[in-house]
């Protein structure tokens, strides 16, 4: 069984979509016999070692974050903490996660210069247009020049990733988000039956499309008078929707939960008839995957890898606009939806979206990698010279300087002196255990 190594610099105690795919996927590769690890920054006073529930060990390694939980990047200062975290854990798999985060970039070069096997998933979409996307693809072209896969959560995901890492197709794959089912059921008997409630939930932020929001909610309340809505999450966005709301004297129709723990997040959707989703950009949205797990009618924009996750009888699609979107909000405030309904809607997701599949469809690609031969340095600086032009000798100087920092740090921190946790079997037979095959 291959040793993992997730890399991320979002993870626990921070909520979202990226971190709670990481947390699902190794817990079940744990179950299916996998050792699995998780490499992150400290967050807080959370520092060092630290277990969760599997087991599922997981370093909060010493380095400081920048913005929005993301470390400031270092080149090559965190390699030698993170080599003798792969070495001392014998990991033969790297598994980078989003493009915005520099531990993610940083440990497939690593990786790399190591001789692990390496594999990145993309959880975003970014476009080509404005200065900081263009940056961050030009980056992602340079680290994943040797990565040995690449996973999309959407078709659209994955045709974004090649357009902008210029990767070959053939080593880009798709596997999609999934949902706990056992964690988000339907419960009918926490509607109101006398009005239609409409529920919120994400990062208040502008990419989740709180401004369409602000323009959608005093509408459909002037329209539809027993219609109420329901938001949680916080953001920057709060104080804009919070003055609509004074404005339009919507005190009574629309009630503010605040942050959601998302251990929480079902008591919420179960108390909804209709979840809306602005997103003006998306990858996947696991939040209408809740939503329609816990049998409510979906409403969302039109954008990115929405179309793909839902049927239609469960899923109501619109314009990013305010107009399009109060439409599509009341044909679905008139839709007619039963308890039964809501009752097989969460078997259907049940039979169709499982974090066991996904598990079992990620350790299909492990296979593939590990059944790669790794690259040695003058194939990795063809790799990077691919990239062409003054960036290809850039990178290659840079990578002339990863391997010479390499081979001091090896002597610094020789391999036979870096202590490296036993297998299973090794500690049950030092316990004196006879181990049977």
């Amino acid at each position: 069984m291959p040793r993992i190594a997730m890399v991320c610099d979002f993870f626990y105690p921070r909520i979202g979509g990226v971190e709670n795919h990481i947390y699902s996927l190794s817990q079940n590769l744990i179950r299916l016999g996998h050792k699995v690890i998780i490499v992150t920054h400290a967050y807080g006073n959370r520092k060092g070692v630290r277990y969760l529930p599997g087991p599922l060990k997981v370093y909060y390694c010493p380095i400081l974050p920048m913005t929005d939980q993301d470390v400031m990047p270092t080149f090559l200062a965190t390699f030698p903490l993170l080599r003798h975290i792969f070495i001392r854990e014998r990991i033969d798999i790297v598994h980078a996660h989003q493009a915005t985060s520099t531990m993610a970039n940083e440990s497939i070069v690593y990786a790399a210069a190591l001789g692990v096997a390496s594999v990145y998933t993309d959880h975003s979409l970014f476009g080509f247009d404005d200065l900081a996307s263009t940056i961050l693809n030009r980056v992602l072209q340079t680290t994943l020049s040797t990565v040995d896969a690449a996973i999309g959560v959407s078709h659209v995901c994955r045709d974004n990733l090649i357009l902008r890492a210029r990767l070959d197709p053939n080593r880009v794959f798709v596997i999609p988000n999934a949902v706990d089912p056992s964690k988000f059921s339907p419960d009918p008997s926490q509607r109101r039956r006398d009005r239609v409630t409409i529920v919120v939930i994400s990062r208040l932020v502008y990419r989740k499309g709180i401004d369409l929001l602000v323009g959608i909610i005093p509408k459909v309340c002037r329209e539809l008078k027993h219609v109420h809505f329901l938001v949680g999450g916080d953001g920057p966005k709060l104080l804009d929707l919070q003055e609509m709301v004074e404005r339009e004297r919507l005190q009574e129709r629309v009630e503010f939960l605040g942050s959601v723990p998302h251990a929480n997040v079902r008591n919420v959707l179960v108390r909804g008839d209709i979840f809306l989703n602005c997103s003006l950009t998306e990858s996947f949205c696991i939040a209408i995957l809740e939503a329609a797990c816990c049998g409510l009618l979906v409403v969302s924009t039109n954008v990115g890898g929405v179309p793909e996750v839902l049927p239609v009888d469960m899923i109501m699609l619109s314009n990013p606009t305010v107009v399009s979107m109060v439409n599509c909000v009341r044909k679905a405030v008139q839709v007619d939806r039963t308890d039964a309904v809501a009752y097989e809607q969460h078997q259907r997701i049940r039979d169709v979206y499982s974090w066991e599949r996904v598990a079992e469809e990620t350790i299909l690609v492990y296979e593939k990698v590990l059944c790669q031969p790794r690259r040695g340095f003058l194939e990795r600086m063809s790799c990077y010279q691919s990239l062409n032009g003054i960036t290809g000798f850039v990178v290659c100087c840079l990578a002339l300087i990863v391997e010479a920092w390499v081979r001091i740090v090896e002597r610094w921190q020789p391999f036979h002196q870096i202590d490296k946790v036993p297998d299973l079997n090794t500690r049950i037979q030092s316990n004196g255990v006879q181990h049977l095959n």
